[in-house]
């Protein structure tokens, strides 16, 4: 019932099978019910279903129908706000167990991989590039911080020949590669966790979305959806800015940003690796930045186009091959497969927002560009609270988050302005 189909994109189109999941029907218990069917939703209910808990996941297309399959799929150690800004709203302490558990979310994603066998095409390495002269300070700036002050040591920095040997490319002046982050395919590694949580036990429903919810009296919570319900003794939101009127307060805390990526032709592996010698995902550091890699087929996946304005006035695939060809003119004469977009839930600070609503009503939103490794690890963390181990989450759920000012009619107009100072920036 009403569920849409995935996005005709690269990923969509090389998917593992996946059952379609029934829609709730009438009323079931749980002991949790979870809402939304992306990485955060399918971790939470893998890691509830892995402590002997009766789970219940809602939602409201298909597993994986949201940013979680659609994203540029590059897991990246830290968070989009960085230490300093954690530093400042949580103390140095906290956020170095923020970082912690940021680095541990990526040796998560490799257990998960193994232990339930899911093929997704994960490989090793992440470089961060330097395109102007005060990029390349701010790299060797967080290269001494991560290396002296939480020693993260599988950093390198990387000079202008060393870079260039690397990406086919002449744009860069500098990089900080990473051989502990990496890159794998996001819909592939979304099913695999669904399957992971259905093998443990979890029932997980499709076409189902969360219309509200509620006190179901005796400590019990009531969520409705259009055909059914579900009385449990807790919930876990995770449907970031696909819940909307569902939970108005957290609406208020994150911004839905449009990004686009577009998928090449399959150009052989040769061609492949001229452009990115290592098989590392590739990232800038403009605001408005370009994101990239190759995929198992030899494609090279290009992301980084983003719309602030919430309007889709503009040729979004031929702005994204425009940005691609500025990084590889190269590629003039290689077709574009795919074209497609999805969105970002971005918060003011770029830090995650975790916490709850009430005390056992949970919620993981606010990944801000950096979700592949971080739902996972959120979902475990979320898991741990409800267990009665609270100490890693309550880190998170500390951060201080503001609403977007300008309310929910006018805050969009404020971001595009702010947006474009940073944009003004990226040209300096």
């Amino acid at each position: 019932m009403g569920r849409a189909p995935y996005t005709p994109s690269y990923y969509a189109a090389s998917a593992v099978a996946a059952p379609e999941r029934p829609t709730l029907e009438g009323t079931v218990r749980a002991d949790v019910c979870v809402v939304g069917g992306g990485l955060a939703g399918c971790s939470t209910a893998l890691h509830l279903a892995e402590r002997g808990m009766k789970v219940v996941l809602l939602e409201d297309n298909r597993i994986g129908w949201g940013a979680s399959g659609r994203s540029g799929g590059q897991a990246i150690h830290g968070v989009a706000a960085g230490q300093a800004k954690l530093t400042r709203l949580i103390g140095a302490s906290r956020a170095r167990a923020v970082w912690d558990v940021s680095v541990e979310a990526l040796a998560l994603i490799r257990e998960l991989i193994a232990r339930f066998d899911i093929p997704c095409d994960w490989h090793d390495g992440y470089l961060l590039t330097a395109i102007k002269e005060r990029h390349v300070r701010e790299l060797k700036e967080e290269f001494d911080e991560l290396r002296d002050h939480y020693d993260y040591r599988t950093l390198r920095l990387l000079p202008r020949d060393e870079v260039r040997a690397v990406v086919g490319s002449e744009r860069y002046l500098a990089g900080l590669y990473d051989s502990y982050s990496g890159h794998l395919h996001p819909l592939n590694y979304t099913l695999g966790l669904a399957a992971g949580a259905e093998s443990l036990g979890a029932q997980l429903f499709e076409g189902s979305r969360a219309t509200d919810f509620g006190d179901a009296g005796g400590g019990k919570v009531r969520v409705r959806t259009a055909r059914g319900e579900v009385h449990a003794s807790q919930l876990v939101l995770c449907g970031n800015v696909y819940l909307g009127d569902t939970a108005p307060a957290l609406a208020a805390k994150i911004m839905a940003v449009a990004t686009y990526i577009v998928a090449t032709e399959p150009l052989g592996r040769e061609r492949a690796a001229q452009l990115i010698a290592n098989n590392s995902a590739v990232c800038d550091m403009n605001w408005v930045l370009d994101y990239y890699r190759r995929s198992a087929d030899d494609r090279l996946l290009f992301g980084g186009r983003v719309n602030y304005s919430g309007l889709k006035s503009f040729d979004a695939p031929a702005a994204t091959r425009a940005r691609m060809l500025r990084v590889f003119p190269q590629l003039s004469d290689v077709k574009v497969e795919y074209a497609w977009g999805g969105e970002v839930d971005i918060t003011l600070n770029r830090a995650p927002h975790f916490g709850r609503l009430a005390p056992n009503v949970y919620f993981l939103q606010g990944f801000s560009g950096h979700g592949i490794a971080l739902t996972g690890i959120a979902g475990k963390l979320v898991a741990e609270a409800i267990g009665g181990t609270a100490e890693r989450f309550d880190v998170f759920a500390r951060i201080p988050h503001a609403n977007f000012p300008g309310g929910m009619a006018l805050r969009r107009p404020a971001l595009v302005l702010a947006m474009l100072y940073f944009r003004l920036k990226d040209l300096l």
